[in-house]
């Protein structure tokens, strides 16, 4: 218990986005993908999820580690179309329709309230991510369900302390989410991975120095000097602790911080790959595009078709 109660001290909260969407018509989105943690109530209606189309109950809520791609239906099955990651992204509108009167919450036919937000151990270490965990359900919480409506409320309304508010709130998410994973028994082998991040404090080292260094040279040989072991050993040993070899985490954590900058800053797409460590601009989007499924470019795009 010792270990969890570190992983969620540790853990930087930071929430994303909240919403309350009325379904428009039915669909499928096969692969369903967003760089920030996606916890969704459903009010009333239909969603479904997974290869195996697993039902999600109105009052239960569906958690999509963010970084996890996931089959998602929206609405009865087999009455929408199928589409892709991008086309939800490029044409949200046709799909949902964003509630924005508090009075109306939970009331609408196929209709539901998510919470997007992000988690971090030191900082540095996408916590859910780190567990590779699929999409799950949550039964039986009435809290946690009270908690994605209290921050969809909050985000509705300009009111004093209204930051303050929906970042305590979903600090409270996030460890609710933990003590259901924990109180279940779920993703055990997993959860006993993720301690040894607080076993040796070389790898925090190696954390901080990545985040700090995005856009400079993270080599093996450069990430040996920090933990202080053999460029030759240094990657087994970052992947023995955390299941990922270093140069793939680091690609993931540039790729992030591009998401960052590009839904955040004006800067140009150049500027954007420079700045996380890309010099060939064409690579970068290449790269951009395998990870995301998506074009940079529709990616900037992306926070204008959400606010819908």
């Amino acid at each position: 218990m010792e270990d969890y109660n570190k992983i969620i001290e540790s853990l930087g909260v930071r929430f994303i986005k909240a919403k309350n969407l009325v379904l428009q018509q039915p669909f499928t989105v096969r692969n369903y993908y967003d760089v920030g943690n996606n916890l969704i109530l459903l009010h009333k209606g239909s969603i479904f999820f997974g290869d195996e189309e697993q039902v999600v109950e109105e009052g239960e809520l569906l958690f999509i580690p963010g970084g996890r791609s996931t089959k998602v239906t929206y609405g009865p099955t087999g009455e929408g179309k199928s589409i892709t990651n991008d086309d939800l992204i490029t044409n949200r509108e046709k799909f949902f329709r964003s509630n924005n009167d508090l009075d109306l919450i939970g009331d609408a036919e196929e209709s539901h309230s998510y919470v997007s937000f992000e988690a971090k151990v030191f900082d540095s270490v996408n916590f859910f991510a780190s567990l590779d965990l699929p999409a799950f359900l949550i039964s039986n919480n009435t809290k946690l369900a009270n908690l994605v409506i209290k921050v969809v409320e909050e985000n509705m309304q300009e009111l004093p302390g209204k930051e303050r508010l929906i970042g305590l709130y979903t600090e409270q998410i996030v460890v609710e989410i933990v003590r259901h994973i924990l109180k279940n028994r779920m993703f055990v082998e997993q959860l006993a991975t993720n301690s040894t991040y607080f076993k040796d404090p070389r790898l925090i080292d190696l954390f901080n120095y990545i985040k700090e260094n995005l856009g400079g040279d993270l080599s093996n040989k450069v990430l040996s000097n920090v933990a202080n072991v053999s460029e030759d050993y240094v990657g087994q040993y970052f992947k023995m602790l955390t299941g990922i070899n270093p140069q793939d985490y680091i690609e993931y954590q540039r790729m992030e911080r591009a998401v960052f900058l590009l839904r955040t800053t004006k800067k140009s797409i150049r500027e954007i790959g420079k700045e996380v460590g890309y010099k060939d601009t064409a690579y970068f989007c290449r790269r951009f595009k395998m990870m995301f499924g998506i074009p940079a470019g529709k990616m900037r795009r992306r926070e204008s078709a959400m606010n819908i």
